[in-house]
């Protein structure tokens, strides 16, 4: 009786072929590293070109915007508007493809802005000079950075994140203070000098908009008190203006100092696409997976 070798699975590929999940693992794996990764020639290259595109496709609409080019060039402009954005509708596909979670990536930031780079363009169809606000393409130049290896300037990035995350909270209370004496100072200027029309003061909201005005120590000049009860009432609101004005710096430099935690990477999570993390982390400190 012949005895098979137990080494032998006849579900098993046969030598020199791979079965069709990991061919597809290793097709979306290269096309991450070519897509999210810079550390290979093949990336770099890919982020290079799509910042030359950015930068053209944002040099079109800043063209598009000048009347006399846009009478002789319009068409052209309008051709090359509609090609990049078809380029960047498939590189946004290519993305969510590559990914292990695609959702998570179209709901980050980066994911949302790569999708308003394309939706301008098809808003134009039907709501006019929407077109302009393809100018966000430029936030994707926040790339550059992972591009050429400034790996010091994503860390900037992750402490300035890390700082705006964790003082949301306390920002939401000041500005319910500011709010509320807005409110008040308007409404006080209001009783004050809405009797004279002369001063500006004809309704609340037009008060409500000198206390902003003055409080955040612009001072456009085109509403002012007349009286003087009105004018002490305004010199309370400037000085106000100056005394809180330290308070959201104050808190957002605390939570700075504190995200500085070590030196970290360019590497992209394949799941998340998040960057930032440490030299020697395994697991993506975003979502757990492994890097």
């Amino acid at each position: 009786m012949r005895l098979e070798d137990p080494s032998k699975d006849p579900s098993a590929p046969s030598p020199g072929t791979e079965a069709p999940d990991h061919r597809a693992a290793s097709w979306r794996h290269k096309l991450h590293e070519i897509i999210f990764e810079a550390d290979t020639f093949a990336g770099k290259t890919f982020d290079v070109l799509l910042l030359l595109a950015i930068l053209i496709s944002v040099g079109a609409v800043v063209l598009d915007s000048v009347k006399e080019v846009r009478l002789e060039w319009g068409r052209t402009l309008l051709r090359i508007e509609w090609a990049f954005t078809a380029l960047f509708a498939v590189e946004y596909l290519l993305r969510l493809l590559c990914v292990r979670r695609p959702l998570r990536y179209a709901t980050s930031f980066f994911g949302v802005v790569d999708l308003l780079a394309i939706l301008p363009t098809f808003f134009g169809l039907v709501l006019t000079g929407s077109q302009s606000l393809l100018v966000v393409r430029t936030l994707r130049l926040i790339r550059v950075f992972r591009i050429f290896k400034l790996g010091h300037h994503v860390r900037e990035t992750q402490a300035l994140l890390h700082a705006l995350k964790e003082t949301r909270t306390k920002i939401t209370v000041f500005l319910v203070v500011v709010l509320t004496l807005v409110l008040i100072l308007g409404s006080t200027m209001h009783l004050i000098e809405g009797g004279n029309p002369e001063s500006g003061f004809t309704s609340i909201p037009r008060s409500l908009y000198w206390a902003v005005v003055t409080m955040t120590t612009v001072g456009y000049g085109d509403i002012a008190p007349r009286t003087i009860a009105g004018q002490t009432v305004a010199a309370l609101a400037m000085i106000l203006g100056y005394t809180i004005i330290v308070v959201p710096t104050g808190i957002f430099s605390v939570e700075v100092i504190k995200a500085y935690k070590g030196e970290v990477t360019t590497r992209a999570c394949p799941s998340c696409s998040r960057e930032g993390h440490d030299g020697d982390a395994v697991h993506c400190k975003y979502c757990g997976e492994r890097l």
